[in-house]
């Protein structure tokens, strides 16, 4: 039995049992105290205590006077006892029998024991684990219906319970729960991001979640987090970048028809920005096609933020044909849109996405020139609250703008007054306030 410390290895020469160790140690606190003149010693040390010494398992030296002591029972400085790397004596032929006895087989019964015992500690309960779950699906289904600044707040909070609680356990299965709820709250947090219109927080943001997905080799996090990145790609001048990433997070294995929908959907706008009018219109049908009954966990089975139903894209189909110029397609992908949301209780229709989809028709209907239409379809934003007014709507408001400076319009008086309240009911936005200097691609 190899010894890994010089106190071991004089413990075995000795034939010491535990208690025989103890009674040397306190014997040899007690000369100590005496030499240096002082009170009697009643220093003692514990049977764990003593199984770290001999295992090599102590980092840097024990308190006083446990260095003086042991340098007076051995003779050797405490570094050269405890540290594992001192050369030893080589073992003698045959072994130590000394060692050999039934206190030397339990003594290295209770070290792999209390080495077990250490692992086990570093875990958590997994009803905390439970909670956290909870908390992420939770928000994720809230996130459309929860204002903005509440989003970020959960999701940030949420991201470091994930974090601290990862660093707590070391239990495979439970860090393998830890990465993904930090993937996903990661992912929440970059979406908001976008939604307040930071996009280089919202792209680090989802370069984290796709790490965090990557360590656990899940494939959905992956893909959406991938998807994020093209999506924020194109919106920052990007379309070949995004086009490469919505490639990539298609390969990733394990997605279902939600997640496939959605990154055909990605990759239309982004053929759309290319202004490659085939490609995109492909993808287009290719989202609408994805019905092979295939689901998987986050896309399907958390939802929320992180599905994508049949008015998310449609509202999304309207703004790729508004890249195209096609204003027929636009408009009847737009008011699908509103439709279908129109067929929710009240309290289940996403503000976000009914009001991108309210401004992508009124541009739809300025494209053609129709003034009053597209004056008309602009109600319902107007009523939205500033919270409320995300980086993808002032975007798509930004567009509306610039369309009624066309020479069609010039000179006409409602639409000048419908850009000064597009200017006004964009500067009081949260999204305008706390927006990045980095400016965000319009959208025209």
């Amino acid at each position: 039995m190899e010894a890994r410390t010089l106190l071991q290895v004089l413990v075995r020469e000795r034939g010491w049992t535990f208690d025989l160790f103890r009674r040397a140690y306190e014997k040899a606190a007690r000369e100590v105290a005496a030499a240096a003149g002082e009170p009697s010693s009643t220093a003692t040390v514990e049977e764990q205590t003593f199984r770290r010494w001999t295992s090599g398992r102590v980092k840097g030296l024990p308190n006083q006077p446990a260095p003086q002591v042991l340098e007076h029972m051995f003779g050797y400085s405490a570094r050269q006892l405890l540290d594992p790397s001192t050369d030893l004596p080589p073992a003698p032929p045959g072994g130590n029998v000394l060692a050999l006895n039934e206190s030397e087989l339990a003594m290295t019964a209770r070290d792999a024991a209390a080495h077990a015992g250490d692992a086990a500690s570093l875990s958590v309960p997994d009803m905390t684990l439970d909670q956290l779950d909870d908390d992420v699906v939770a928000l994720a289904r809230d996130y459309n219906s929860t204002s903005p600044i509440e989003v970020y707040r959960r999701a940030k909070e949420l991201l470091g319970v994930a974090q601290s609680l990862l660093e707590r356990t070391q239990i495979p299965r439970q860090r393998t729960r830890g990465y993904l709820a930090a993937g996903q709250s990661a992912a929440l947090l970059s979406a908001i991001a976008f939604d307040l219109g930071s996009l280089p927080t919202a792209v680090s943001l989802s370069r984290t979640a796709a790490l965090y997905g990557q360590v656990i080799e899940h494939g959905p996090l992956q893909a959406y987090a991938h998807g994020a990145l093209a999506f924020l790609a194109y919106w920052g001048g990007r379309p070949s970048e995004a086009v490469r990433l919505v490639h990539t997070a298609q390969q990733f294995g394990g997605l279902g028809d939600t997640a496939r929908t959605r990154l055909s959907v990605i990759e239309g706008r982004a053929y759309g920005h290319l202004g490659n009018p085939a490609a995109a219109e492909r993808a287009i049908r290719h989202a609408l096609e994805q019905q092979t009954g295939a689901r998987d966990e986050l896309h399907d089975d958390i939802g929320g933020e992180f599905g994508f139903p049949d008015d998310r894209v449609a509202m999304s189909n309207a703004t790729t044909y508004l890249l195209l110029r096609n204003s027929e397609g636009a408009e009847a992908s737009a008011h699908s849109a509103l439709q279908l949301l129109g067929s929710r209780p009240g309290d289940q229709r996403p503000l976000l996405i009914s009001t991108q989809a309210s401004v992508d028709l009124s541009r739809a209907r300025l494209l053609r020139g129709e003034l009053d239409g597209a004056h008309e379809a602009l109600g319902p934003v107007f009523d939205v609250p500033t919270e409320w007014r995300g980086a993808g709507t002032l975007e798509r408001l930004a567009a509306v703008r610039s369309g009624l400076c066309h020479p069609n319009f010039a000179g006409a008086a409602e639409a000048s007054a419908l850009g000064e309240r597009i200017e006004e009911y964009s500067a009081a936005a949260t999204a305008h306030r706390l927006g990045a200097s980095t400016p965000l691609a319009i959208e025209s």
